[in-house]
Order: C-alpha cells, then sequence, then structure tokens
C-alpha cells in the first residue's frame, strides 16, 4: 500500500508489550510515521484515564477513541470531545436479561474517569485502585448522574466469548456487545456504538478516506476497524476469530509487530538495513 495518512492502533495485546509497555522501537517507528506526515490515533477499550497514563509515560499526543468509541479524546489538552452513551433504561434492561439468562454475573459501570462497581464484581483494573469506586448494590449502579461509557458485565467462571454468544441471543439489538480479551468480561455500549463507527466520522472530518488508512488489532472489538480500513493487520497473538477473518497479519505485540509494519511504509533505509534493525531492536 501507499503511505497511510493515518494509522489506527489499538492499545493492548497491539501497540503495548505485557505490563502495558511500549517498547523503543515502537515509539521510534510512531513518532518516524508523524514525522512523515501520518496521523496516530489510539482506538482502545480503555477509559481515558489509561490513555493519560500512556501518555505521561511515552510523550504520545494526538487523538484517541476511547472505551469501544463511546467517547473522543484529545491526549494533550486531557479533554473529552465526543461522547456516546450508554442510555440508563438500556443498562438496566440488559443487566436484568443477563442476570436472569446468567445468575452470579457481576456489574460495573464506566464513565470515563472512574468505574463504579456492585459487590459481585471482582474484577480490578491495574493502576485503577484511585478511580474504582464501590456501590453497595446492583441498585446503586443506576444512581450515577454521569454518562455512562460502558456497562462492563463479569463473570468469575464464563469466559468472554461464551458471554457475548448469551447476550446477543438475551437481548440483542438493546446494546452493543463486544469484548477485549479481559477474562470473563463483557463490554456493553449503546446501540451502533463501535471502534469503526466513530473512527470512520474522525476520518470523515478530516478528508481522509477508509482507504487510506492502516490499522491494527488483536481482539474482537478490533474487528471492525480492521475490516473498515483500507489495509488491517491482525496481531500474531490475536483471538482465533480475528486471524480467520483479516488476511493480513503481523508479528506479536511482544515482537513489535506494528512497528514492523510502519517500518515498512515509512522508513528510508533500505530493505536490508529493516532487517538488520529488526533483528537487533528484537
Amino acid at each position: 500500500m501507499n503511505r497511510p495518512r493515518l494509522i489506527a492502533t489499538d492499545l493492548d495485546g497491539t501497540l503495548l508489550r505485557r505490563g502495558g509497555t511500549l517498547s523503543e522501537r515502537t515509539l521510534r517507528a510512531l513518532r518516524g510515521a508523524v514525522d512523515a506526515g501520518a496521523e496516530v490515533v489510539l482506538v482502545t477499550a480503555r477509559p481515558p484515564r489509561f490513555v493519560d497514563m500512556l501518555a505521561a509515560a511515552t510523550g504520545m499526543v494526538g487523538t484517541a477513541v476511547c472505551s469501544n468509541g463511546a467517547l473522543v479524546y484529545d491526549i494533550a489538552s486531557r479533554t473529552v470531545i465526543e461522547t456516546r452513551s450508554l442510555p440508563l433504561p438500556a443498562a438496566r434492561q440488559v443487566a436484568t436479561a443477563l442476570s436472569d439468562a446468567t445468575p452470579g454475573l457481576g456489574f460495573a459501570v464506566e464513565t470515563g474517569h472512574q468505574v463504579l462497581y456492585e459487590p459481585g464484581f471482582g474484577l480490578r483494573f491495574p493502576g485503577g485502585a484511585d478511580t474504582e469506586v464501590a456501590v453497595a448494590s446492583l441498585l446503586d449502579l443506576w444512581l450515577t448522574d454521569v454518562p455512562i461509557t460502558k456497562l462492563l458485565a463479569w463473570s468469575a467462571q464464563l469466559d468472554a466469548d461464551f458471554l457475548l454468544a448469551l447476550a446477543e441471543a438475551s437481548v440483542g439489538g438493546v446494546a452493543q456487545f463486544t469484548h477485549s480479551g479481559g477474562r470473563g468480561l463483557l463490554e456493553i455500549s449503546a446501540p451502533g456504538v463501535s471502534k469503526a463507527g466513530t473512527l470512520s466520522a474522525l476520518c470523515a472530518a478530516r478528508g481522509i478516506d477508509s482507504s487510506e488508512v492502516v490499522a491494527f488489532g488483536d481482539m474482537p472489538n478490533d474487528l471492525t476497524i480492521l475490516q473498515w480500513a483500507g489495509t488491517g493487520y491482525a496481531m500474531a497473538n490475536a483471538h482465533p476469530t480475528v486471524l480467520s477473518a483479516v488476511p493480513r497479519h503481523t508479528a506479536s505485540n511482544e515482537d513489535d509487530g506494528v512497528a514492523l509494519i510502519l517500518e515498512q511504509l515509512f522508513s528510508e533505509a533500505s530493505p536490508a538495513r529493516r532487517t538488520r534493525s529488526r533483528s537487533h531492536d528484537r
């Protein structure tokens, strides 16, 4: 492909290594792409507060599509510039239907700035202790007066693929269901909200066609952008459904798969030099 105008990349399992770290090689590749005129947009299930931590550690700026498309976030100013929230009645309907179908689920509400969780929600997020707020019961989740960017459903026994199929069968159409690989974690957004939907609107506002976008991802919530972008790459460590649905693959996140492609697209070095550089950095 020609050099893209925009790079859309997931974070966990894609751009970042284990522990949420960004390798020096990948950071160089991103900076090289920006120096060559491309825009980098982070497209993630993560909330803005996680993007802030990444930006503080790496100096990254620009735009992030957060919470699976529910938020558009300006990293430099730490400002949410667009919100597509899940209506409270829909959140309650989904929680009731899933609880009836599978007793024992726990629920939490993500607001973009905090996550409110009821006693049955046993999952905790890295680095989130100061932004995680316990409430006394499921009913107390519906008392929040801030927009719900995501409803989270969690099971200690059931995997995310099972929960996704269950939600679609039980209450499909009421909300958008996906997952990003979290163990037993289902992510629920407003109807029609997806990474690709928000990214495509952002690109349209910039006059960028999908053919001018290269995208990277590893989980079912990334499928929409990988299939919408002119060129989409599944990571070698991607979920089986992603690997089978996306024809182009790159190396794993641990092996700097995003950097590998960006070096090919933007580096002025010769192929032999790039090969030596990849071998050295690995």
